[in-house]
């Protein structure tokens, strides 16, 4: 199964981001940052980590 990666610069997958949230308590945007490293390069994938991120707290 090929993982979708979010953020490039730092090879962090949706996979990642979503464990970071329902495993490691992640709430907001410098939380995921803090645990994957997503959006700590050029900053690109921010859009997308944030749409992951209300999608994962609305379940």
């Amino acid at each position: 199964m090929e993982e979708n990666i979010i953020c490039n610069c730092m090879s962090v997958s949706e996979h990642e981001i979503v464990h970071a949230i329902e495993k490691q308590d992640a709430v907001t945007l410098q939380d995921i940052e803090d645990i994957t490293g997503a959006m700590s390069g050029c900053g690109s994938c921010t859009e997308e980590v944030e749409d992951i991120l209300q999608r994962e707290l609305e379940k």
